[in-house]
């Protein structure tokens, strides 16, 4: 069906619609665009919808790059609608309908190489030209807070102990502390279903307030990465319509586990099988290539699944996040795992992320490594067995390092393209400084 019959039919389906909210992501994942009124919405369909390029690139706060603003003269590119990604959204006060786009040239016949989305396309073509697909799954972790702050400025739980002091753990996939929280994360779960998020599992986590929400999986990447994003909106959302806080936030408290997100994947050819199933529980060597394609490129890739400051306070030691690019059968130490069960489902499953990582990049980051790998025909280096937490801090585990090392990858550069290594380099590094001109509390109790 044509995009407008598409949308045709959603506006009949949907009479009371008012407003429709146009998103782009950037490059932090944030939903950026506009509310338009319910007569100009086929205006988006048609390919007149405009926004300036550097609206892929805005920094955390919002902010232009400077650089790319005077290169380009701020030029503006035209949003292609993506009608599969049309639904309600039902946290809104008035009838209200979204769609993601994406941002392609001034004349709209070529893609804009800044935008996530595209360079998640740019990656999936390379796999149809070797004639497979990648099917993608997504587990994201997320903390629920109080609106209100504690008088240090830090987030207050909202999973509390009986006598009403903060909780102590989490209560990991306790039913007692689901049932607390029931009316959220049935609103939750009700938003999803009306948005055609296909949510799978929802437990509490280790942490304190820490839950983790899971996908199905998609033979369609994109549309994978599509769902994740919008499912982060809707908890969101749907929590602050609960009065509540809910953050993915990498590492929201120094002595607790931190928010991961991890991927599952794996390979169907033209005829629709796993090429990763040999009939062995060890996989095909596909899949072993695949393997020690990501732990090739991921040191050159933790910009992409660390990208913020607060993002490498998560990777340290008893955390619960890798450190080093290892990989392994059900070991849930490792950064790569290959989960048990029937062999004709065998998948990797990628660790590393935080939740704060832009899932769009990350699954093209994911995706491009393990292509790598099949491409060279990488041999995988023995899988662990037993603990591998323990280890030397391999990956770069500091801001500045994880940047330098993703602004030189030839890697990054052939994979992700050039445009996305310029713009992303640029954009982290506005925010770091931002970060190292600020005077801290800790520095005023240490030397004031």
């Amino acid at each position: 069906m044509a995009q407008r019959q598409i949308l045709d039919q959603f506006l009949q389906d949907n009479p009371d619609i008012e407003i429709f909210e146009i998103i782009l992501h950037d490059l932090n994942g944030i939903h950026r665009g506009k509310w338009l009124p319910r007569e100009q919405i086929a205006k988006v369909f048609e390919g007149g919808y405009k926004m300036p390029q550097s609206t892929c690139s805005l920094d955390a706060w919002g902010r232009d790059l400077d650089e790319l603003v005077q290169e380009s003269g701020d030029a503006d590119g035209v949003c292609t609608a993506h009608p599969e990604t049309l639904a309600r959204v039902p946290w809104a006060d008035k009838p209200t309908a979204q769609v993601i786009v994406s941002m392609g040239s001034f004349g709209g016949d070529q893609p804009y190489a800044g935008d996530p989305r595209v360079v998640l396309q740019t990656v999936l073509d390379r796999y149809a030209k070797l004639g497979l697909r990648p099917v993608v799954a997504s587990e994201m972790e997320f903390h629920l807070f109080e609106l209100d702050r504690d008088k240090f400025g830090q987030p207050r739980h909202s999973q509390r102990a009986l006598d009403g002091s903060p909780a102590l753990g989490g209560q990991t996939y306790g039913m007692d502390t689901m049932r607390e929280t029931a009316p959220l994360m049935d609103a939750i779960a009700e938003a999803a279903k009306i948005q055609y998020l296909p949510v799978d599992t929802l437990i509490s986590e280790f942490g304190p307030s820490q839950y983790e929400i899971n996908l199905y999986h998609q033979d369609s990447a994109m549309r994978a990465c599509d769902q994740g994003s919008m499912l982060k909106r809707a908890i969101r959302n749907v929590a602050r319509s609960h009065n509540k806080v809910a953050s993915f936030m990498a590492k929201p408290f120094a002595e607790q586990v931190g928010n991961g997100m991890h991927i599952h994947f794996s390979l169907i050819d033209d005829n629709g099988d796993n090429v990763f199933d040999n009939g062995t529980d060890a996989g095909s060597p596909l899949l072993r290539h695949a393997v020690a394609g990501c732990l090739a490129t991921m040191a050159y890739s933790m910009a992409i699944f660390a990208p913020n400051i607060n993002s490498y306070r998560r990777m340290v030691p008893g955390c619960y996040a890798p450190l080093a690019p290892n990989w392994g059968y059900e070991n849930r130490t490792t950064a790569i795992r290959i989960p048990s069960g029937d062999h004709r489902a065998i998948r990797i499953e990628h660790r590393v992320a935080g939740a704060d990582a832009n899932v769009y990049l990350t699954v093209a980051t994911i995706l491009a490594g393990a292509l790598y790998g099949i491409e060279q025909k990488l041999a995988a280096p023995d899988a662990v067995v037993g603990d591998a937490g323990d280890v030397e801090a391999v990956l770069p585990h500091f801001w500045q390092d994880a940047l330098a090392v993703f602004e030189q990858s030839g890697f990054i550069r052939d994979y992700l393209g050039a445009e996305m290594q310029k713009t992303f380099t640029l954009c982290k590094r506005k925010e770091k400084q931002e970060f190292d001109s600020r005077v801290t509390l800790l520095e005023y109790d240490a030397y004031l």
